[in-house]
């Protein structure tokens, strides 16, 4: 008897690995899937497309086991299953790596590995078994680095080698390169090739169209929790699939003349350095950087170079002796935290939304007075001998913030954690930029978000500075940093390099800067 994997159907067609037949999800009045239908076979990569709340999260949580359908099917190899659980899907057959990660800050790589693995393992042959596959796969990992000391990029890798551990038939990856490197892209794809070739199927869901048309067989497009559409990634163009996601056609960023409009300088460094917090922290070495009025500084580099403890230096999370050393709108603020930097007219957007630009289980207003009532309390706290909170003015703050973004929820104010990774984005950059603050230092603006959005949010970017506002963007994505930056530095080993000017700067040249080439 033939394995099921490949038995056929009609003595022609093979059955599919996985097939979906219209499946429903409903929460409230919202319907997130609906009579959603897709085949995935043996050895593809099947790209789910989507805008931001087009309902490709809440299907695959379905498919992992995380959320359970209000109807249609899922068939496995032939037989209809319910999957009631991550681990009887993994048990199945089926891994995920979730676009927001699921590890313990406080535990080793080793140790969040063998929580899903099952207490049989000993913990000393997993981190054995993950150095190798890491390895073998060109994810380079240290079983015993504990992951809060890892960047957002190294915890990708994780995830990643998570998965692989348990040997899945069928792996789901939610956005697996937002937070990668081209480097560490091209790494990626090399492993789902070779997965591919070894018969595994993979359902990839991404937002860089460019990738999907590279590496993706077939794809299935989802709007407003419906599929709209197939193709054949490779027979479209970038704007075809964008097009089709959107249901419109998704404008191009524009903006005047790089650096045109620069005026005085707003935010100084004058030799920052910055000892590494932990072993695994990376330390900052005599950063020099002046941003003036008008222009976007984008700062790009591979992940756990120092962008992270960089981001904490200039928002404050990180405060130091030396107060002249961070300077905002001429006045120095190095000894400053947040609430003090912020009441200077800053504003910072971290990389990671869930549990640091958002508390996941405070609704969005919650969210706001959260960040803004130390530097705006005269907008939201009624001040006396006791400060009340004005529910009215939170209220609408709110409510404006997500129609001018465009942030799509489930209810009129839901808890950070009800939102799609890019909706949540969208919020909390428009929390930053209601502000109209001077100065604003954003953190991978675009991680996860759809081609819509991520023009939305860089358009409001741009359109920041031509109010005389100074931005500063790290970014992973060297298309973003090359596209709304008007001087571009390189941080690598805890060294910022002078920022050149974008339109004489080439991507080799990042790149070399990238990979140590310093300065001198």
């Amino acid at each position: 008897m033939k394995p099921a994997s490949i038995l056929t159907m009609n003595n022609s067609k093979p059955i599919p690995m996985l097939e979906v037949q219209a499946i429903t999800k409903k929460f409230g009045e919202l319907v997130a899937n609906d009579s959603v239908s897709l085949k995935v076979s043996k050895g593809e990569i099947h790209a789910l497309l989507g805008e931001n709340g087009a309902g490709k999260s809440t299907l695959v949580k379905m498919l992992y086991g995380s959320l359970q359908p209000d109807g249609g099917k899922i068939i496995w190899h032939g037989n209809a299953v319910e999957i009631k659980s991550p681990s009887q899907a993994r048990s199945t057959g089926i891994g995920m790596v979730f676009q927001h990660f699921s590890l313990f800050d406080s535990l080793s790589v080793a140790e969040n590995i063998a929580l899903s693995l099952g207490k049989e393992n000993d913990i000393r042959d997993i981190g054995e078994k993950a150095r190798q596959v890491s390895e073998d796969y060109g994810l380079p990992l240290q079983p015993d680095t504990i992951i809060g000391d890892m960047s957002v990029g190294e915890r990708q890798r994780v995830e990643i080698v998570r998965c692989l551990l348990q040997n899945p038939e069928l792996i789901i990856l939610d956005e697996p390169t937002s937070v990668l490197t081209p480097q560490e892209a091209d790494n990626l794809f090399e492993t789902l090739e070779r997965l591919r070739a070894e018969g595994r199927s993979i359902l990839y869901i991404s937002h860089r169209l460019d990738e999907v048309q590279k590496m993706c067989d077939h794809a299935t497009i989802l709007r407003h929790g419906k599929v709209v559409g197939e193709c054949t990634p490779a027979d479209e163009t970038a704007s075809s699939l964008a097009n089709l996601m959107v249901g419109e056609d998704v404008g191009d960023v524009t903006r005047s003349a790089k650096g045109a409009d620069a005026g005085e300088v707003v935010l100084e460094l004058n030799n920052v350095s910055q000892p590494a917090a932990t072993p695994f922290a990376m330390e900052l070495k005599g950063i020099n950087l002046k941003v003036r009025a008008g222009e976007v500084v984008g700062v790009a580099g591979v992940a756990g170079n120092g962008q992270s403890e960089f981001f904490d230096v200039l928002s404050g999370e990180t405060t130091s002796d030396n107060n002249s050393g961070v300077r905002f709108n001429g006045k120095d603020c190095g000894s400053l935290g947040i609430t003090g930097r912020r009441i200077l007219g800053g504003a910072f957007v971290a990389e990671e939304r869930l549990g640091h630009s958002a508390v996941p289980d405070l609704s969005l207003s919650e969210n706001l007075v959260l960040a803004r009532h130390g530097s705006d309390a005269d907008k939201f706290i009624s001040m006396g001998a006791v400060g009340v909170i004005n529910n009215k003015a939170v209220k609408s703050t709110t409510k404006r913030i997500c129609e001018e973004m465009d942030v799509r929820k489930s209810g009129e104010d839901p808890d950070a954690s009800a939102l799609s990774g890019g909706n949540l984005q969208k919020f909390i950059m428009g929390r930053e930029l209601d502000r109209d603050p001077s100065i604003l230092i954003v953190n991978q603006p675009t991680w996860g978000v759809d081609a819509g959005a991520a023009q939305k949010i860089r358009q409001a970017v741009i359109d920041l500075t031509r109010s005389g506002s100074a931005v500063v963007v790290i970014s992973q994505d060297l298309d973003e940093i090359m596209e709304i930056s008007d001087r571009i530095a390189v941080m690598s080993d805890g060294n910022l390099s002078e920022p050149e000017n974008a339109d004489a700067i080439t991507r080799e040249e990042i790149g070399l800067k990238m990979g140590g080439l310093h300065d001198g």
